[in-house]
């Protein structure tokens, strides 16, 4: 049964509900009926025919448990935080798949209550309303102008990504009924650019193994799994008691799923989930890459027919990052930058654990051979730690299968769990990164690295370029240049910094209100620093104040920066996608000024500015 969502409609409400009278049932006003059978058990009785169940909610209040009886029989159970004492915003229920049938909302609250008198005078009652529309129209001070986010809801890990027929699916961890982490299904977006997104109806939803986790999708020319020579075939882990992993297939290009009737596929007796798979064409099979989170390891699989699996090795055990839980893997193949070499890199998202707290991604390069991945060792023998973004908000990251000329395009969570649940917005939380393509080259240490640029489609962002400067000095008052004002100062910054005797370059983002993001370029130190601490608000959370300190890994006498600012993020690029930095900032007002300033002698050599209009 799937949810249908639309976009920017006015919101046509249904007749107020009468306020619950104290200890008794509530009378049926506008289709819905309130009865109060205790102190923590309400039934909630819809009879008409409008599409949508609003429901209130209030954040901070505690997760109701929702059982939905349709003909008296349970069909679903869902966790909403069911206002109290007021309505921070309402959720739609989808009725549309139960017309002609008789429901009931059995709900049961964990809130202490000394009577029934007292539970029904929740402010939830009254403001539960019948509606054939829901109002998606943005009223968000922070949402992104250009990044992509869910219309409205929860979202963390993107996953299940896909290319097929031009077309960009991106499958994400989604809760519908509220803006903080629950009711885990797969939400789905889609693009022809992978700047501008269609919402879509919720792809995979939860059922009787349990909510939707992450995993991954594949096309299956070959047929090998017998759903169709053009079907899109995912993994995913059911998550209830146990986690345990299933099968799906989409016959209409990814817009709705079948759920394999022979679920689960993969079962342990340990926590293992966010299946990852591939086609290995050496030995004509599927590979598939399990998080054992707790153990901090992965697991690879093999498979003729991506429904029967072979454990076939282990990696991990004692390397990289171990402090957290080790999730959403993605192994997979590139080149090596002016080299004739290819190499394996093993992508490990983990929480907590990275390298400025919280969540974040390390990766491994090496070799893969089917069966078990070597990974590559320094000088001394060790397998080094590798960051693949030294921001706070980048996590979750996987690739899309199937990416066009053999590209590796990678798309983000751009949050941490630290405080993911915490920022400032309501109607939705948070965002993912831009999309950014993948390379290896070599540092001045001789080991392998991660590039992570832009990917191309990014540049159409572009709307008009603001300014342009040639070569100018630095001193330590500053160079100030004035930045776009159109759609909230959202803009993309070039610049090129060379320092002749070592010193430190300052960059330097502000607005009227004293609120900045402090950036550093180190060169003799070989980093880039950036430094949120006064960049707006920042006490929502202990942890959000923070320095970032990204290494420069090749190139350090010079540096050339491609930034990026939304309304609650800066992206930032270093030497063509060798240095990374993902940070979520929360500006009162935006950001107007650029300063770049220098106490020795230093030069900025190119500096571009463009203004940059935002998806459709």
């Amino acid at each position: 049964m799937k949810r249908t969502i639309l976009r920017r409609l006015s919101l046509a409400c249904a007749t107020a509900i009468l306020p619950a009278v104290a200890g008794a049932d509530t009378p049926a006003s506008g289709g819905v009926k309130v009865e109060h059978l205790g102190v923590n058990n309400t039934l909630v009785r819809l009879d008409g025919d409008a599409r949508y169940l609003l429901m209130p909610v209030q954040e901070s209040n505690d997760d109701a448990k929702v059982n939905v009886l349709v003909d008296g029989k349970l069909d679903r159970t869902i966790y909403v935080r069911l206002a109290k004492s007021k309505v921070d915003y309402t959720v739609p229920f989808d009725l549309s798949a139960y017309k002609g049938h008789n429901v009931v909302l059995s709900i049961v609250t964990s809130q202490d209550r000394g009577s029934v008198r007292e539970a029904s005078n929740d402010a939830c009652w009254s403001n539960f309303t019948l509606s054939d529309t829901f109002d998606t129209a943005n009223r968000e001070k922070y949402r992104p102008a250009f990044h992509h986010t869910p219309l409205y809801g929860w979202m963390n890990d993107p996953n299940g990504m896909v290319y097929k027929d031009g077309v960009w699916h991106l499958y994400y961890q989604a809760n519908p009924y509220g803006s903080k982490w629950q009711n885990m299904t797969w939400g789905h977006s889609s693009s022809k650019d992978l700047v501008n997104w269609e919402h879509h109806p919720a792809a995979i939803e939860p059922d009787g193994l349990g909510t939707i986790f992450s995993g991954s999708s594949v096309l299956d020319p070959g047929n090998t799994a017998g759903f169709g020579p053009d079907a899109i075939v995912s993994l995913y882990t059911s998550a209830a008691e146990s986690q345990i992993q299933s099968l799906a297939h989409s016959v209409d290009g990814g817009m709705t799923f079948e759920k394999y009737p022979g679920n689960p596929v993969i079962t342990l007796d340990s926590e293992a989930r966010d299946p990852n798979m591939f086609w290995y064409a050496p030995t004509g099979e599927w590979i598939l890459m399990l998080a054992h989170a707790l153990e901090r390891e992965m697991l690879i699989y093999a498979s003729p027919d991506l429904k029967n699996w072979t454990l076939r090795s282990a990696f991990g055990k004692g390397l990289g990052a171990q402090e957290g839980v080790w999730e959403c893997p993605d192994l997979f193949e590139l080149p090596v930058d002016g080299t004739d070499r290819k190499k394996w890199v093993l992508i490990c998202n983990l929480n907590p654990g990275g390298p400025f707290g919280g969540s974040a991604t390390q990766y491994f390069t090496g070799d893969f051979d089917g069966t078990t991945f070597t990974p590559d060792r320094d000088a001394e023998g060790n397998v080094p730690t590798k960051w693949m973004d030294f921001g706070k908000d980048h996590y979750a990251t996987v690739s899309f299968s199937d990416a066009p000329d053999g590209r590796r395009t990678v798309i983000g969570w751009m949050s941490n769990w630290q405080y993911a649940a915490e920022v400032p917005t309501r109607q939705f939380r948070s965002a993912n990164t831009l999309p950014r393509d993948l390379g290896l080259f070599t540092g001045s240490d001789g080991q392998l690295y991660l590039s992570s640029a832009p990917s191309p489609e990014v540049d159409a962002l572009r709307a008009s370029q603001v300014k342009k400067t040639g070569k100018v000095s630095l001193s330590h008052k500053g160079r100030q240049y004035t930045l776009p004002q159109a759609n909230d100062g959202i803009c993309e910054i070039q610049l090129d910094l060379v320092s002749r005797n070592g010193s430190p370059v300052t960059v330097t983002l502000s607005n009227p209100g004293g609120e900045k993001v402090e950036m550093v370029y180190d060169p003799k130190a070989a980093t880039l620093s950036f430094d949120r601490r006064e960049s707006g608000i920042v006490d929502f959370s202990q942890d959000f104040p923070a320095v970032t300190v990204a290494p420069l890994l090749a190139t350090t006498d010079k540096l050339s920066v491609r930034m990026f600012v939304d309304r609650s993020s800066v992206e930032v690029f270093g030497n063509g996608g060798e240095l990374v930095m993902t940070n979520l900032v929360f500006p009162q007002k935006p950001y107007t000024t650029l300063s770049v300033a220098s106490d020795g002698k230093a030069e900025m050599t190119s500096l571009a500015i463009w203004s940059l209009s935002p998806s459709k």
